[in-house]
């Protein structure tokens, strides 16, 4: 049954982050402070925020993964941490003719330092709640 909880950490973590992820395109988009597309037609400064956040739901992500596991919490996280990037480098690949070529890079390039930071954030928590022996 530890498959279960193992899945169960990571499912969540990458839920939230995909969840909070698609929230807040939405939001930016029916405010308009955003254009699906064309992409490239926002502002370089707006593409940052969205790498941005983007790169902040996944820590917070990371972070839910590694509290949730059952063991090896840096594992877990980076395990995630694998799957998103594989999961950003297909997109990349898939749409790379839509420009700013640098957002999906950045996205690639940040997907293991992200989840590497969520869960060193947990451990440092999860540590700092255990009792201290004399």
């Amino acid at each position: 049954m530890k498959w279960y909880k193992s899945f169960r950490a990571g499912f969540a973590g990458m839920a939230f982050a995909i969840a909070a992820t698609l929230l807040t395109d939405y939001v930016l988009e029916e405010t308009d402070l955003m254009i699906r597309s064309p992409f490239d037609a926002n502002p370089s400064w707006l593409i940052g925020i969205v790498v941005f956040y983007r790169t902040v739901y996944g820590v917070i992500g990371s972070y839910f993964t590694a509290r949730l596991a059952p063991h090896h919490p840096m594992m877990h996280s980076m395990a995630t941490g694998l799957i998103g990037l594989i999961l950003s480098m297909a997109g990349t690949i898939v749409m790379w003719h839509i420009p700013p070529h640098w957002y999906p890079i950045a996205l690639d390039i940040l997907a293991l330092p992200t989840a590497w930071a969520g869960a060193r954030l947990a451990l440092s928590q999860m540590k700092q709640l255990q009792p201290q022996m004399p």
